[in-house]
């Protein structure tokens, strides 16, 4: 395999897993609703952002579908993590909960920026 391929994947998979797995906990897990409670969104966001989450991450590992769609999965992911850094940010949670939503989209960047590099090989 050439680099940039191992590139786009490993930051795929790995983004891909964190959101799976953060979406999987907003449903399942007690402490996800008191923290959405907590930063002043309605519980329905939480639902809403756990089912685009799934669906986002199963748009970026399923090759089959179509470029605008895996675009638009990593528009709305941008949106999302600088929204949550922001709003964590802006209550004045401390740093530590401000960091990970950056890093996340650190890693989304590689992933998008290695994307266009497969489409284009």
């Amino acid at each position: 395999m050439k680099k940039e391929t191992i590139i786009y994947w490993v930051t795929t998979g790995l983004f891909s897993a964190m959101m799976l797995f953060s979406g999987f906990l907003y449903f399942t897990n007690p402490d996800m609703k008191a923290a959405f409670a907590h930063t002043g969104f309605p519980d329905f966001f939480r639902v809403e952002l756990g089912v685009a989450k799934l669906l986002g991450a199963a748009a970026l590992l399923i090759p089959m579908v179509p470029a605008v769609v895996k675009n638009f999965s990593y528009a709305g992911f941008a949106i999302v993590l600088v929204s949550a850094a922001f709003a964590h940010f802006s209550i004045g949670d401390p740093i530590s909960e401000v960091i990970p939503p950056l890093v996340a989209l650190a890693i989304l960047a590689v992933s998008y920026t290695y994307s266009g590099k497969l489409a284009t090989a």
